[in-house]
């Protein structure tokens, strides 16, 4: 069974940062891609940030871009998404989510909560 659980969310300051993550287990983490959407109240989930299966291809929306990182570590089967620099408008639900490599099925996490508050 497919389990997707992120940690990692709270309350910070403008300028903050903070560090996701995302505990995998039921696939081989490392065969798949990894990504990092994010939902703000009223608006569509968006892509924040994705991974190859083996790190070495990341990509980022450009709203994020020179502020966060995404990595991952297959021997954890952890995907992390620190975030440096956030503002207010990165304020939203974050999701991490993985496709399946034979069946392209999505999975989900149930997402952490991120408020850039001062």
């Amino acid at each position: 069974q497919v389990q997707l659980v992120e940690s990692g969310g709270g309350l910070v300051q403008p300028g903050g940062s903070l560090r996701l993550s995302c505990a995998a287990s039921g696939f081989t983490f490392s065969s798949v891609a990894m990504s990092w959407y994010r939902q703000a109240p009223g608006k569509e989930r968006e892509l924040v940030a994705a991974i190859t299966d083996a790190g070495g291809i990341t990509n980022y929306a450009d709203s994020v871009k020179g502020r966060f990182t995404i990595s991952r570590d297959n021997f954890k089967n952890t995907v992390y998404l620190q975030m440096n620099s956030l503002k207010p408008e990165d304020t939203a639900v974050y999701y991490c989510k993985a496709i399946m490599a034979d069946t392209f099925r999505a999975y989900w996490g149930q997402g952490t909560q991120v408020t850039v508050s001062s």
